[in-house]
């Protein structure tokens, strides 16, 4: 099965974002990105939903709360699209695909199983993420999301530890506070472990062959092996800060612009 992409954006997408976006129409897919503000400028063929219907903008202050001008700040917009991705598994909307995930190929899943990879020798990306409705990480969301703290019970014990630690100093009673991707990858790796849907990790070639490296993406180098290499279905893409700048001619950021549009 092919299924459709969704996403979560908040605020203007930049110029790689566009990129990948384009990537996966040209794969095959339906692409629509939720935002709670209409996005312009969007690539033929994807859509825009309202976000406000699959998680509601207030959720946001469960977390920490906004800036006085009511602009979400540090790692919030991050960790909500943590738990949007769960509420979109959970009413069935697709497959989740980061924004700056560009696909060289279409993706087929087995909408009865879970769909992820591997981003490091232990760990579960999230950038690329499907759950049957009904399954059992995705219930565990659900009930996470029914407690006011949000405080998870799957938290390893070094995370337990440092979250005592801030409350004892009074640095900070928010869980959300000791780690940016304490809903994230760590979330999904510890409950995937606990309900025994590791196995279906794909490797960390798959999808995350240049996650760590973004200077394999951005800087010119010989990135045909990448391209050949049958076993990569798309690239997840940490821009680190690059993500509006223009492609440097041979970079593989220069071919995809080239081959998906500008």
């Amino acid at each position: 099965m092919r299924p459709d992409v969704v996403t979560f954006w908040h605020g203007p997408l930049d110029r790689l974002r566009l990129t990948c976006l384009r990537s996966q129409v040209a794969a095959g897919h339906k692409v629509t990105v939720y935002s709670f503000d209409p996005i312009p400028g969007l690539p033929d063929g994807v859509g825009n939903a309202e976000a406000e219907a699959i998680l509601p903008h207030s959720f946001a202050g469960r977390l920490r709360p906004p800036e006085p001008d009511g602009s979400w700040r540090d790692w919030t917009i991050l960790q909500f699209s943590d738990f949007f991705r769960m509420r979109l598994m959970a009413e069935r909307a697709g497959l989740w695909l980061d924004a700056d995930v560009l696909l060289l190929k279409p993706v087929e899943i087995d909408p009865a199983k879970p769909y992820f990879a591997l981003e490091r020798r232990r760990q579960i990306g999230n950038s690329v993420l499907y759950l049957p409705a009904h399954h059992p990480i995705v219930t565990a969301f659900a009930e996470l999301m029914e407690q006011e703290d949000l405080t998870p019970d799957w938290l390893a014990l070094r995370h337990r530890v440092t979250f005592m630690l801030r409350q004892l100093r009074h640095r900070s009673s928010r869980l959300s506070d000791i780690r940016v991707a304490i809903y994230g990858p760590a979330a999904i790796t510890a409950l995937a472990r606990r309900t025994g849907a590791l196995r279906h990790a794909l490797p960390k070639q798959s999808f995350y062959a240049v996650h760590a490296e973004p200077k394999l993406f951005f800087e010119p180098s010989d990135f045909s092996r990448l391209l050949a290499d049958p076993g990569i279905i798309g690239l997840h893409i940490s821009p680190k800060g690059r993500g509006g700048q223009a492609p440097i001619e041979g970079s593989l950021y220069a071919w995809a612009t080239e081959k998906f549009g500008k």
